[in-house]
């Protein structure tokens, strides 16, 4: 599936994406990851900073899901797809490690990726967007900074 426009904006706007994956007990894991972006057309990739249940998880079983959210506008993404570890010796890594470098300026160093084939995408909303159809985003966004406290 090609990530749309939308996607990536949303993207470019979120501090956070949440990964979940499924343990060999079949208990998920949700975790929050601070270095990600789209690659290519289809793929999310994410550092593999310390992600040790993850990668544990995604190597029993590789469908997972992502959410990414726009905190302040409370809009975003559900994303779901099949991820694969890339390794630093693997092919492809040289091309999507300068992607996630330039976002840790070189403080945080990984060797593996997690680089996720988006299959299927579906919008995230808040409920006061549809329980209060005429929210606008800049009303969403002072009712967030106040109950946020900034």
């Amino acid at each position: 599936m090609k990530l749309s426009k939308e996607i990536k904006r949303c993207m470019d706007k979120s501090v956070l994406c949440w990964l979940a994956t499924v343990a060999p007990d079949n208990i998920p894991n949700v975790s929050p990851k601070e270095i990600f972006t789209y690659y290519q057309e289809e793929y999310i990739i994410i550092a593999n900073i310390a992600s040790p249940q993850s990668v544990k998880n995604i190597k029993h079983n590789p469908q997972v899901c992502i959410s990414i959210l726009a905190v302040l506008v409370q809009k975003g993404f559900q994303l779901k797809g099949t991820a694969e570890l890339v390794k630093k010796q693997d092919s492809g890594f040289d091309k999507m490690e300068p992607l996630l470098n330039t976002m840790t300026e070189g403080k945080f160093p990984f060797n593996t990726i997690i680089k996720i084939r988006v299959e299927q995408a579906k919008p995230i909303i808040a409920p006061k967007y549809i329980l209060y159809p005429k929210t606008t985003e800049e009303e969403q966004i002072a009712s967030a900074r106040k109950s946020y406290g900034f």
